[in-house]
């Protein structure tokens, strides 16, 4: 395969291997951002199983981020994050994720979990009902023998609901993860662009496009 042909590509996603801002970088052609960089702590998994010791590419700190954020310059944008580091600039708004009894990245030495993740909407030409900034409803896979393909993976409703109140045209995710922004898109016949850096997980981006994913909580 050469270095800079599709990964994947159906009717509606193509889905690249390799850096966003050097080797790949038509997903800046696309309309809409929606994407789940790294959160800039270096948060290392301290889970056993599949997932114990995990971290995640350029997670040192928010340097991918904002670089990518950069380059796709005012345009509308949805972009997950945390509390703990500071938001992007021009952000308009913050939407919560709330994961109900999900646990989260966080101290374990204390006895709340923190069950919740920041959304910054950027941009403008989002549409549909005036709803609430807490998002609900949406479980995610906590457990990889459940079906988890990534240590910090969003569930597919979850994101199908937010594209749905983005502006009409091709869907970015320059940080794809295991896919779930991609497999959102597509379930909503819309077309995708992603970029992910590390082939273990455009692998498993590409299985779950090519069986169909089903919305087990898992981004």
């Amino acid at each position: 395969m050469s270095a800079l042909a599709p990964y994947y590509q159906d009717e509606h996603v193509t889905l690249y291997h390799g850096d966003c801002l050097t080797e790949h970088r038509e997903w800046l052609d696309a309309d809409v951002l929606v994407t789940d960089p790294p959160y800039g702590y270096s948060h290392t998994s301290n889970r056993t199983g599949k997932f114990k010791g995990e971290v995640i590419a350029n997670d040192g700190d928010l340097a991918a981020r904002d670089a990518a954020l950069s380059e796709w310059g005012n345009r509308p944008a949805l972009v997950f994050g945390s509390w703990k580091r500071a938001h992007p600039a021009g952000t308009r708004t913050v939407l919560v994720w709330d994961k109900g009894e999900a646990s989260g990245m966080g101290d374990l030495s204390i006895p709340w979990k923190p069950n919740w993740e920041e959304i910054y909407v950027l941009g403008t030409g989002f549409t549909g009902h005036r709803g609430s900034s807490i998002l609900t409803g949406h479980t995610v896979v906590t457990w990889a023998s459940k079906g988890r393909d990534h240590p910090n993976m969003k569930p597919v409703s979850l994101m199908e609901r937010l594209t749905e109140k983005c502006p009409p045209g091709v869907v970015a995710d320059p940080f794809a993860g295991s896919g779930t922004t991609l497999i959102a898109a597509r379930n909503l016949g819309r077309r995708a662009i992603g970029v992910e850096m590390e082939e273990r997980y455009c692998d498993v981006i590409a299985k779950r496009l090519s069986q169909g994913a089903l919305d087990l909580g898992g981004l």
